[in-house]
């Protein structure tokens, strides 16, 4: 906590004004400042170090092909392919545009996506989302006034990677036509 007094602005001046240049202090800056140790110095965030922890694909933007990530996503713009982030977040904005299978820890849909999804937490689709899909997920949300078409799979704690989605929903398709058939039968 600093206190000022009235005048003490004045006096350091006058102060710093008649001592020779040569025994002046240097102002303490985050690098500079050894009283705290070598921990307190690099706990300082720099600008050149800084980590993000949310990419961003912009409105302008168009992309095909696969996106890993290590990191939260969030698309404005257009993707086709397959997206992958695992343990991460993903986020389509209201402007995104999304043609692609997607895997992600947590995936809200603001935008629009013809794909398959795969979310190991959960899947958001809010009020202005649309998806075209299937989903798989422990929770899934849709809430008023979103738009989806397709099927949704919250079962069990194993989802399968996009990859084997069209093989899941295969398997699941012939034990339901298998079950269908020995109801018939039998």
């Amino acid at each position: 906590m600093f206190i000022r007094h009235k005048g003490s602005r004045a006096k350091a001046a006058k102060a710093n004004a008649e001592t020779p240049v040569e025994q002046r202090e240097a102002p303490a800056t985050p690098d500079s400042d050894t009283s705290r140790g070598p921990e307190a110095r690099s706990s300082v965030p720099s600008n050149s170090t800084t980590v993000r922890t949310t990419a961003m694909i912009g409105v302008t933007v168009k992309i095909k092909g696969d996106i890993s990530s290590e990191e939260n996503l969030v698309i404005e713009g257009q993707v086709e392919g397959t997206i992958t982030l695992n343990g991460h977040e993903l986020t389509v904005g209201q402007a995104g545009r999304v043609s692609a299978n997607v895997s992600a820890k947590t995936i809200r849909i603001d935008g629009q996506v013809n794909g398959d999804l795969v979310g190991k937490e959960k899947i958001i689709i809010s009020k202005t989302g649309n998806v075209r899909g299937n989903l798989v997920a422990p929770t899934v949300i849709l809430e008023e006034g979103g738009k989806f078409k397709g099927s949704i799979d919250m079962g069990g704690a194993v989802e399968p990677p996009v990859a084997d989605f069209a093989a899941h929903r295969a398997n699941s398709e012939s034990k339901a036509a298998e079950a269908a058939s020995g109801a018939k039968h039998g």
